[in-house]
């Protein structure tokens, strides 16, 4: 019970801690130079330059309808800590707007959408760390899949491009929805960053005549692991042995000259891994991804 607890406070103050981040980054940067960072606070900023509207206010607002259609659609698992999420990060604009007014950080619309989409997105990402929701776009997206044969993703991009649009054409400056999808972009990034973390490692699959002596030489030179396994060429019919092997990212030059050395004409995948759990390796297990409410 006790763990539970503790979990429980962890959790919202990561959501905490991110709605802050994410309410400076509205006030320090995109609500200065009007970048809209798409989704329902998109909306509320384009009401908020017409008619002066609480943006964080008017944000909850918008977000009734589609969560209580998250509610319906996606039953318990859409709960507390996602309204919890959608509050906190929404009162914070208005928090560092009328209660603690915070200045423009810069008169650079470029730095603005820059910092300001990293910022957002880091807010953005810790709140998710800690279980919680900001609303808007991920629940459209997410009804959308369930109803039509598009992703969540493609929703959620088509939804935030016609809001990043609309701005434009409602502040009259087309240069603003540009702005918008770079500072899009670049959230996305710094969520992915800070829900996975910057990759650490990197795996390898070798095809090469000379797979044993490939791999005797990974293990003897950089005491790594290495796997024989047999494979089949689908235009040859040939029987083939592809090495497979983990290794850090500073091991991947060092492998490259040792299969070069084997065989120059050998064919190599490399890709990122995002954890590897086993001797030689650090675990991201003390520092978990908490996986979002409606996946």
């Amino acid at each position: 019970m006790s763990r539970k607890i503790f979990l429980h406070v962890q959790h919202f103050i990561l959501m905490a801690i991110g709605s802050t981040v994410a309410g400076l980054a509205y006030c320090w940067f995109l609500i200065p130079h009007q970048v809209i960072p798409g989704g329902v606070s998109g909306i509320a900023m384009i009401l908020n330059h017409f008619w002066g509207t609480p943006i964080g206010i008017a944000t909850i607002v918008l977000n009734v309808p589609l969560f209580a259609a998250g509610m319906k659609m996606f039953g318990a698992t859409y709960g507390v800590k996602s309204l919890i999420g959608l509050l906190l990060s929404s009162l914070m604009i208005d928090f560092f707007t009328y209660v603690v007014p915070v200045e423009a950080l810069t008169q650079d619309v470029i730095m603005a959408s820059i910092f300001g989409g990293l910022m957002l997105g880091a807010g953005i990402g810790l709140v998710f760390r800690g279980g919680g929701s900001t609303g808007g776009t991920d629940i459209v997206g997410q009804i959308v899949n369930r109803m039509t044969n598009l992703s969540t993703g493609t929703a959620i991009l088509i939804a935030d491009a016609l809001i990043v649009i609309s701005a434009g054409l409602a502040f009259g400056k087309v240069e603003l929805a540009l702005y918008a999808f770079l500072n899009i972009y670049l959230q996305t990034r710094a969520i992915d960053l800070v829900l996975e973390g910057v990759s650490y490692t990197r795996a390898m699959f070798i095809v090469s005549e000379a797979a044993e002596d490939i791999t005797r030489t990974i293990v003897k030179k950089l005491n790594r692991g290495a796997t024989l396994l047999h494979a089949t060429g689908a235009y040859t019919g040939q029987e083939r042995k592809v090495v497979f092997s983990v290794m850090s990212k500073r091991e991947v030059a060092q492998v490259r000259e040792i299969v070069k050395e084997h065989d120059p004409h050998a064919f190599i995948i490399i890709t990122d891994v995002f954890e590897v759990l086993g001797e030689g390796f650090r675990s991201r297990a003390a520092n978990p991804v908490i996986p979002l409410p409606l996946s």
